[in-house]
């Protein structure tokens, strides 16, 4: 029996590899510092336990709409307005099953077989596997330092062909943690919309910026599709609930693509998420993001300090993205002995694209300062600077 053919383009998720021999070494006795796995160490914010569990007590745990809760569909509307001072209508914003859920549904009805879709690289990686799945191709845009690891309107002009159908960027991105401001996301819009694509922005680490906020992309145009997700600042990774935000005129679409991949999200976690936008639920997240920039502020001039070399500095999200060449050894074969010899685990490149991963780590500051400080001796230790 043959596997189809699109599997050959799929590569697997190396983070999640390393994350389970960092787990295996764990269970052998070895002490494992995790900056490898993109995911809040901070437990789900107790007033979203405390819905979720008085819904579930109801024993009325049945399918939602396909497009989600209406109630939760107006509470994230009322964010949007809340926060970014955006209005935005209920009947745009679909409710997923994570991020990932909201841009199968986008893809869905977007890409056809052969169209190609704009990438920066180095990015986050199912996006380009998401593409091959509906059998389009991922044009990669092999972004560059001094442009914030961003794309540009030149590059996106320099790529763009008869099969191209639109852009996707995150703002923050992973793995850089840089960010698009509002000039940024209109330039990029402007290049996409003159040559009648579509754009897509990734918005999942909106809320954990520091010194500054996020732009998000529905203030630019209602034309955009926007993506986001309960995961990140709302600590709700394993609850797997995200929304998408898209054209009106392509909700119908979405709505029937739903229906037949999904039914309707966890319908637990849409009652959980009701809570996420309550204020005390609000005044933890920010203390949160407080703690995380905290981390930020140790890891980037612990890192500089042993040698490595960070070319954007991160405003955003949780991670570093640090040029390892210096150390002299593949970015691939260096994480390997780090979590081996070290007991540090950090992704390579590999993971985001071919822009030089064989010369960058990815370090998630996802666990405590004291765990940070830790890592970062036994990485000088290690380099024998310690």
């Amino acid at each position: 029996m043959n596997i189809a053919t699109r599997m050959a383009g799929i590569a697997p998720f190396h983070v999640m590899e390393l994350m389970a021999k960092a787990k295996a070494l764990e269970a052998e006795g070895r002490s494992i510092i995790h900056m490898e796995v993109g995911e809040p160490d901070f437990p789900t914010p107790e007033p979203i336990i405390h819905a979720a569990s008085a819904f579930i007590r109801t024993g009325r745990v049945f399918y939602t709409h396909a497009l989600g809760l209406p109630q939760l569909r107006a509470a994230i509307a009322k964010f949007y307005q809340d926060r970014y001072g955006v209005s935005v209508s209920p009947e745009r914003i679909i409710v997923t099953a994570g991020a990932s859920g909201a841009l199968l549904l986008a893809l869905g009805v977007l890409i056809d077989p052969g169209d190609e879709l704009l990438l920066p690289d180095p990015g986050y990686p199912c996006n380009r596997h998401f593409t091959r799945l509906f059998e389009g191709r991922a044009v990669s845009l092999m972004v560059r330092p001094e442009n914030n690891y961003q794309p540009t309107a030149a590059d996106v002009a320099a790529a763009w062909t008869t099969r191209t159908r639109g852009l996707l960027v995150a703002s923050p991105a992973n793995p850089t943690g840089t960010l698009l401001d509002r000039t940024h996301l209109a330039v990029l819009w402007q290049a996409v919309a003159e040559r009648k694509g579509v754009m897509l922005v990734d918005e999942i680490y909106h809320g954990l910026t520091y010194a500054c906020e996020a732009e998000t992309a529905l203030s630019i145009s209602e034309d955009i599709f926007v993506i986001n997700s309960f995961s990140k600042y709302f600590n709700m990774t394993g609850w797997r609930l995200g929304w998408l935000v898209a054209p009106l005129r392509f909700v119908r679409e979405i709505e029937k693509l739903a229906q037949n991949l999904f039914i309707s999200p966890s319908v637990p976690a849409q009652h959980a998420a009701l809570a996420a936008f309550q204020p005390e639920t609000i005044a933890l997240l920010e203390r949160r993001r407080a703690e995380f920039q905290a981390r930020r502020n140790l890891l980037l001039p612990g890192l500089r300090k042993l040698g490595f070399t960070v070319a954007a500095e991160p405003a955003g999200a949780f991670y570093i993205y640090a040029d390892c060449s210096q150390f002299g050894e593949d970015s691939f074969a260096l994480a390997g002995k780090l979590i081996e010899q070290a007991g540090v685990a950090i992704t390579p490149g590999l993971d985001f694209g071919a822009n030089a991963p064989e010369r960058h780590l990815r370090f998630a500051y996802t666990v405590s300062q004291g765990q940070l400080a830790e890592g970062l001796e036994r990485l000088a230790r290690y380099f024998g600077l310690g």
